[in-house]
């Protein structure tokens, strides 16, 4: 019997500097995952509400528009994202915010500067298909 591949797990990442996202983009794409890119919260709203729903969101907090906080808040209550998981990958790294993020349906927090070989050994936690 063949083995079924696979798909391609799909992340959206939504982050407002180029540098870090451009960065993030080129990790992500060499591990392997299929990358969508908002810019600010705005944009990360118009994708949440016309995209079938990504296997993982990467959230800034610091964001133009909507925060990554009111992002949280928003796949969580959407019908169709609620299951996503995110990962915070910002430089807020004070314990209120961390606790805020994580209790409002985050299921990951990570500092920025963050280190590129264990970003991708999180978020592949939260890709494992079940065996």
């Amino acid at each position: 019997m063949a083995k079924k591949t696979p798909a391609t797990p799909r992340i959206l990442l939504v982050e407002d500097a180029e540098e870090i996202s451009s960065l993030l983009e080129y990790l992500l794409k060499r591990a392997g995952f299929t990358v969508a890119i908002a810019r600010d919260g705005k944009q990360a709203v118009e994708y949440i509400a016309r995209e079938a729903p990504v296997d993982l969101a990467i959230l800034d907090i610091l964001l133009p528009y909507f925060s990554g906080f009111d992002l949280v808040e928003k796949i969580r209550h959407s019908d169709t994202w609620k299951a996503v998981p995110i990962v915070m990958l910002t430089a807020k790294a004070q314990e209120k915010d961390i606790v805020r993020a994580l209790e409002m349906g985050a299921n990951d927090y990570i500092l920025k500067p963050f280190q590129p070989n264990e970003v991708i050994a999180r978020l592949r936690r939260f890709l494992r298909s079940p065996v």
